[in-house]
């Protein structure tokens, strides 16, 4: 019986510790609740770390028109995201990916390859708007939260269990257990979450900016095109971001409130 109540004290005191601070938080224009462990001086620091380990193994590409074009699209987003205490910076690398990111703190890295795709302003703009909404919501801190969590859960079930006792080979199997179900049940699924929000909030940054949110529906549709082409289609389950066809009719359904709230706005100003 003892056993039973330190277990039950402990899935107790970490149950209310994740009530706690998930209601402590609320993601920018989406207001969804967002569990945050770390401070934002620690996401930012960390971020600037990376973000020069990434310039230490990267080439950036020569071509300055697209370098600029990088630039010039970056700034004017970053103005509306109405973040000056993120040092933004924008760099082109010279790869031959179809990828992007942005470092918590506003780094941002463009791959050459992506704009094989990203063929006109707008679509490049619905990429970098992307990128941006993913540093200020915060979901780099958020999945390093999560992470955190998840690790202390998988400790307080062991040892709730009886991690450590008579029977080592029973918690071995529980904590393989517990890091498969977690990555694909938990972690993988608000991945999914994010880049969905990613998409919306990018959206209504590049249409703040002056640019077509149009732009992020051709671009999807090219990148369908795109990973069916190359068979880089995983099982929308196992993957980070949304199956392609799901993230294009999610775009569809949002485009015509952001176009109406934001795009419109810049046409009369």
């Amino acid at each position: 019986m003892n056993r039973q109540w330190k277990r039950a004290a402990l899935l107790l005191g970490l149950a209310l510790l994740v009530i706690t601070v998930w209601a402590c938080a609320k993601a920018a224009y989406t207001g969804r609740n967002q569990l945050l462990l770390i401070s934002e001086g620690q996401e930012t620091q960390l971020g600037l770390q990376a973000a020069q380990d990434v310039m230490k193994k990267e080439k950036e590409s020569n071509d300055q028109i697209q370098a600029e074009r990088v630039r010039r699209i970056g700034r004017r987003i970053a103005v509306a995201a109405n973040k000056p205490d993120y040092k933004w910076e924008f760099h082109l690398i010279e790869k031959d990916t179809v990828n992007a990111f942005c470092l918590p703190g506003g780094k941002v890295f463009v791959y050459t390859g992506i704009l094989e795709l990203a063929t006109t302003n707008d679509e490049l703009a619905a990429i970098m708007g992307h990128e941006i909404a993913h540093a200020l919501e915060r979901h780099g801190g958020e999945r390093m939260s999560m992470a955190l969590m998840a690790q202390m859960g998988g400790q307080a079930a062991s040892i709730a269990l009886g991690a450590g006792s008579a029977n080592p080979a029973v918690a071995q199997v529980f904590s393989q257990a517990y890091g498969i179900g977690t990555q694909v049940g938990f972690l993988l699924p608000h991945s999914r979450t994010q880049e969905s929000e990613a998409d919306e909030v990018g959206m209504i940054l590049a249409a703040k900016a002056g640019y077509e949110p149009a732009g992020a529906l051709t671009l999807w549709q090219k990148m369908d095109a795109y990973s069916a082409k190359k068979g880089q289609t995983p099982p929308a389950f196992l993957s980070t971001h949304p199956a392609s066809k799901d993230r294009i009719k999610d775009i569809q359904a949002k485009m015509g409130a952001v176009r109406a709230k934001y795009f419109q706005q810049q046409l009369l100003n």
